[in-house]
Formats: structure tokens, sequence, C-alpha cells
């Protein structure tokens, strides 16, 4: 049997053909973890690619007909992969007001 070929329409969370071919969702996510997971070792974090790979779980964890038991998974693993961006994510420098306040010195 020839392997499917995966369009960027099948990959769409939004598109209606997705919920009812569920599959297509659960492959590409765990394509996209194997993909996170080689990365990480080799060059660093990806956020963009955490960043799918949490739209990916969060649609299968909304769809209805999904067994249970994977809609729970896929909803756990959402909100990890959430928490997983969440610390990534680069924190905001102090602006310059801020850090004259806290230092005192004010130049003009």
């Amino acid at each position: 049997m020839p392997a499917q070929k995966i369009s960027a329409n099948d990959l769409d969370p939004a598109a209606p053909p997705v919920s009812a071919r569920p599959e297509i969702l659960v492959s590409a996510a765990l394509h996209l973890m194997s993909h996170y997971a080689a990365e990480s070792q080799e060059e660093g974090r990806c956020l963009k690619l955490a960043s799918v790979i949490e739209r990916h779980l969060r649609a299968l964890a909304t769809i209805p007909d999904l067994a249970p038991v994977l809609r729970a998974t896929c909803q756990q693993l959402s909100q990890q992969w959430a928490t997983v961006i969440d610390r990534a994510m680069p924190r905001p420098s102090p602006s310059r007001w801020i850090a004259v306040r806290v230092n005192g010195s004010r130049t003009r």
C-alpha cells in the first residue's frame, strides 16, 4: 500500500474533512513530535514547532467522534505542550523606565 501524502489542507484544524478523518491529525501530530525531539537534540527547542503540535492536539481533543480516552489524552497533552511553549517564550526585558526607577540612576 503506497504511503498517503498529507497536504497542507489536511493539517488545517479548521478544515471540515479533518474532523471526518482524525487519523490524519494523529499522524501529523506524531510526525511533528518526532521532529521536535530530533531537532531539540541537535539545535535546541523550536517554539514554532511546539505551537503547531499543541494546536493539532487541541484540535483532536475537540473531535466529538474520537474515542473518549483519546480525546482526554489529547487534551492533557495539549495542556502539557502549552506549558512547554510558555516556558520557552522569551521573557521581555524591563523597560528603560522600570530600570531607571529600580536603579535610581536617571540621565537626560
